[in-house]
């Protein structure tokens, strides 16, 4: 599985998601431009060491992303589709976040496999896309059974 995240305009959630994927081993595309200078200090500050751990590919465009990319490309957003619980994910899939600001383009909804959405209570708008992410990645996981491996000391063990 991979992150794809489509011009992103927060450096404090590419940060989050950045630390997100390392700590689950999932790969993060960057498809710009993004929003910040990507070498912003809020951007390490909040991935803190985590980003040296991510494996990332930076995309000059949407158009280098799509020549670039395997497996489907399955948008996340709130006027996506199918509840993503009911999606049935594939460990190859890359999953799309849209800008924080405006989500994606026409055309980029034209090109994408699918779309997920995440049920939320009438008259509220949206999560943080990184929440959101984090949700669905999680179901990714479960389902694929691709979870890492913890190596630790279980507690009280």
């Amino acid at each position: 599985m991979r992150l794809a995240l489509y011009q992103p305009d927060i450096p404090q959630n590419t940060g989050a998601l950045l630390r997100l994927a390392a700590c689950l081993g999932i790969a993060v595309d960057i498809i710009e431009p993004c929003g910040f200078l990507f070498d912003d200090r809020r951007l390490r500050r909040v991935g803190l060491d985590y980003i040296r751990a991510v494996e990332m590919v930076r995309h000059v465009s949407w158009q280098a992303f799509l020549t670039a990319r395997r497996g489907r490309v399955v948008l996340l957003s709130r006027q996506g589709i199918t509840p993503y619980a009911d999606f049935i994910f594939h460990p190859e899939d890359v999953l799309l976040l849209g800008r924080e600001s405006c989500g994606v383009s026409e055309a980029v909804w034209e090109t994408v496999d699918a779309s997920v959405r995440i049920p939320m209570r009438p008259g509220l708008r949206s999560l943080n896309v990184a929440m959101a992410a984090a949700m669905i990645v999680g179901e990714v996981l479960r389902q694929t059974e691709t979870f890492p491996e913890s190596h630790g000391t279980p507690p009280g063990g």
